[in-house]
């Protein structure tokens, strides 16, 4: 009788650790999703080169624009485009719906700009360089290479994130529930 009990609960600790390894594992080879501006999001109110620098950006990542429809919008861009704000040329992808996802699929340097007139001019864009390897990623906003690496930031580590998808998968009550039910 001992020993069943043993079994069952030797079982259930390795589910566990099995569940919580799964999650590392997950958590680690997401994509990581960027809100532009954090909780100013992409408004003429925040220093995006600033914003840019805080963060690692690698091969998958998506960027999130939210703004209001019509008062802004977001234009992909080249680096001249990009320096002189003027799109009559190089103008990559406009988005334009107020929630504008940007996957960042490839590796190179991306640069963005609000069109709106005065917009760019007065600070709304950044330029950010993904790499495959997310700890050599320099982000910049003038285009010259920053030789700081800026290490992960806490929010978007693999450490912190894990509790995310443990908790996707198996919030406590479900937790508890499977517990009960095994024993």
């Amino acid at each position: 009788m001992g020993v069943t009990i043993f079994l069952k609960n030797s079982t259930f600790i390795m589910f566990l650790i099995i569940i919580l390894l799964c999650s590392f594992l997950l958590d680690c080879v997401m994509a990581s999703v960027f809100a532009v501006g954090d909780e100013d999001e992409w408004s003429s109110q925040t220093n995006y080169a600033t914003w840019a620098e805080k963060h690692n950006f690698s091969l998958g990542d998506v960027l999130v624009f939210k703004y209001v429809k019509g008062q802004h919008n977001v234009y992909e861009v080249r680096e001249d485009t990009f320096r002189s704000c003027e799109t009559s040329s190089g103008v990559l992808a406009k988005y334009e719906s107020g929630e504008d996802q940007v996957v960042l699929n490839k590796v190179k340097k991306y640069w963005f700009i609000c069109n709106i007139v005065g917009h760019c001019l007065g600070g709304m864009r950044f330029g950010i360089e993904v790499k495959e390897d997310s700890n050599n990623v320099i982000s910049s906003m003038d285009g010259e290479l920053n030789p700081n690496i800026q290490p992960t930031p806490l929010e978007n580590s693999c450490i912190s994130q894990r509790w995310r998808v443990f908790g996707k998968f198996f919030p406590f009550g479900i937790g508890l529930l499977l517990f009960n039910l095994y024993f």
